[in-house]
């Protein structure tokens, strides 16, 4: 287990707060037994490189080592950070920056496996007098401000032109709210992802600004799960890392079942969520979690991207 702090200063202060802690758990292939027959509950939102979640458990793969999981659906991140914190649900499927975030306001969460990175799945849409980000000034902006990948990646870009978020007028609200409102109309530009990125390039008036494509690697997506779970659970940790992976494999080797399986839960036909599954976005497998995290003495990028992002929330 490797601890990563963040030291923050200002004029008058030093603090020093632990931002993030990084959990590597690569496991053999053997079994693993119940530990307990308690439900362990995991949140994401209704973002595309979640589903295998969904997928692992309408198929039974986490049962398979062991663990009885449920997959629920919370969009916004506070109620999900606030939902941790009370130990109604023990894990969260969210960008590597929402769990900066939180780990550094005190919430006692880690993560231990890279789900996916979004090489187009996120982006901007608006109208199509939009050309660029810097003709947001003045527009009405849809974004989601408690958090996550699109507020995120939505200062990134404000840093990268130079602007503020005061430069905009922006409606508070998830990005699948976003993504909806835009679709509606109700405003001139969201932060979202798929599939409302295609829905809105398929409105008459709106078209996709940019897209995560134009910044790979910044947004990055971990399964955080509860410090104390893990502590008194590592066999079920190790079950649902091995579930996740089984479910990878299980895309690859019956793509028609999983794709249609996971389709619901998409709201799009199975065909259009394969499509943007495989061109979008890049799920980590094991070797990918091994790269992705690296070793002590040649640590992954997900360092990286974790001082990228304590820098901007700073």
């Amino acid at each position: 287990m490797i601890n990563l702090k963040t030291t923050l200063k200002n004029k008058k202060n030093l603090f020093i707060v632990p931002v993030i802690m990084f959990l590597t758990l690569f496991i053999v292939s053997t079994g693993v037994s119940a530990s307990s027959d308690n439900t362990v509950k995991i949140a994401h939102s209704s973002w595309i490189g979640f589903y295998p979640l969904d997928l692992a458990e309408e198929k039974g793969f986490f049962k398979d080592y062991g663990v009885n999981v449920q997959i629920k659906d919370i969009e916004s991140k506070s109620d999900s950070k606030s939902a941790l914190a009370a130990g109604k649900i023990q894990g969260i499927a969210t960008s590597l920056d929402t769990n900066v975030l939180s780990a550094a306001s005190g919430l006692k969460i880690q993560n231990v496996l890279a789900l996916d990175t979004s090489t187009g799945a996120d982006g901007l849409v608006g109208k199509k007098s939009i050309k660029n980000f810097k003709n947001l000034k003045g527009k009405t902006v849809a974004l989601d401000t408690t958090g996550g990948a699109s507020y995120f990646w939505f200062n990134y870009m404000l840093q990268k032109n130079n602007m503020k978020l005061s430069d905009i007028k922006v409606e508070s609200m998830d990005s699948g709210a976003a993504g909806s409102a835009f679709v509606a109309g109700k405003v001139d530009a969201a932060m979202t992802w798929q599939p409302w990125l295609s829905k809105a390039k398929a409105t008459k008036n709106g078209h996709v600004v940019m897209s995560s494509k134009s910044s790979p690697g910044i947004i990055v997506d971990t399964l955080g799960l509860s410090t104390s779970f893990i502590k008194k659970h590592p066999e079920q940790v190790k079950g649902i890392i091995k579930g996740w992976y089984k479910a990878l494999a299980y895309m690859k080797s019956d793509p028609k079942d999983a794709y249609k399986i996971m389709s619901k839960k998409a709201g799009i036909t199975a065909s259009k969520l394969k499509t943007e599954m495989t061109t979008q976005i890049k799920l980590y497998d094991k070797k990918g979690n091994k790269k992705y995290f690296g070793t002590k003495k040649n640590k992954g990028n997900i360092y990286k991207i974790s001082k990228v992002a304590s820098n901007l929330w700073y």
